[in-house]
C-alpha cells in the first residue's frame, strides 16, 4: 500500500517564517502570494505531488500550525 502526505496550514496563525519550507525535503511549501488578515504571507503546498508526509515541516514550525496527513493513494 502506497502513501502521500497532505500538509494543512492554518493560514490565520501561519506568520511565514519560512522554517518548514528550508526543512521540506521534496520543496512541497512555499509562501503564498497572497496574505493573512494579520499581513503575513503563509506557508502553503506549491508542489502537493512531491510530498511525502514526512512531517518535517510540523516538527520544526515555531507556532505549530501545520498538520501532516498520511493519504492511501
Amino acid at each position: 500500500m502506497a502513501f502521500k502526505g497532505a500538509v494543512v496550514v492554518d493560514t490565520e496563525k501561519c506568520k511565514g517564517c519560512g522554517v518548514c519550507i528550508a526543512n521540506c525535503p521534496t520543496d512541497t511549501l512555499a509562501l503564498a502570494n497572497k496574505v493573512n488578515s494579520k499581513g503575513y504571507p503563509y506557508a502553503m503546498m506549491a508542489n502537493p505531488d512531491n510530498c511525502i508526509g514526512c512531517a518535517n515541516c510540523a516538527i520544526v514550525c515555531p507556532d505549530s500550525v501545520i498538520t501532516v496527513y498520511k493519504v492511501k493513494i
